[in-house]
């Protein structure tokens, strides 16, 4: 970590106390870039856009709804697109970004599907969940209707707890 001034420090205690920060300018977003603060672009949460100062909660849906879809953000000039807005409006979040690239069928970001929505196909193409499973998922949805997450799937087609863990890297619930 790079050494604060007086002013930065002041700045460190409050973004420290509060894991949720929001940022309010230029200064806090350099000082929680010495501090290690990194929101992946390809990754992050709605909370996690919130803490940029200026982004609404509706342009923070919109960035993890197109990052769930498949979408990436490559870059300044691709976020600020996405957004709608001017690079030049958004350039000083630059510090605390992390513009990373996930391959969409790497082991690190698995595509996310809606076992409600999902295909048999879509359904049989995560590992370990064979044809059966897949058919029973369904089958189950038809006839009790929507799963609300993960715990609500998991007593309704009583699968073992491992079994659910792995599921999460793979279901997402709308």
């Amino acid at each position: 970590m790079t050494k604060l001034d007086w002013r930065e420090r002041a700045i460190a205690r409050k973004i420290e106390q509060n894991p949720y920060y929001r940022f309010q300018n230029l200064s806090e977003i350099r000082v929680g870039a010495k501090l290690g603060i990194s929101i992946d672009v390809n990754q992050a949460s709605v909370d996690d856009w919130l803490r940029l100062p200026g982004i609404s909660i509706t342009q923070a849906r919109t960035l993890v709804e197109m990052n769930n879809s498949g979408i990436q953000i490559l870059c300044m000039e691709d976020l600020a697109a996405a957004l709608g807005i001017s690079v030049t409006k958004i350039a000083f979040w630059q510090p605390v970004l992390n513009f990373s690239y996930y391959d969409q069928n790497s082991f690190h970001a698995p595509p996310k599907i809606n076992p409600n929505t999902a295909t048999l196909e879509q359904l049989e193409a995560i590992p370990n969940l064979n044809y059966n499973m897949a058919l029973n998922i369904i089958e189950n949805r038809e006839l009790g209707g929507k799963y609300r997450n993960l715990p609500h799937l998991q007593q309704r087609l009583s699968l073992a707890p491992d079994f659910v863990y792995h599921l999460m890297y793979y279901f997402q619930f709308d």
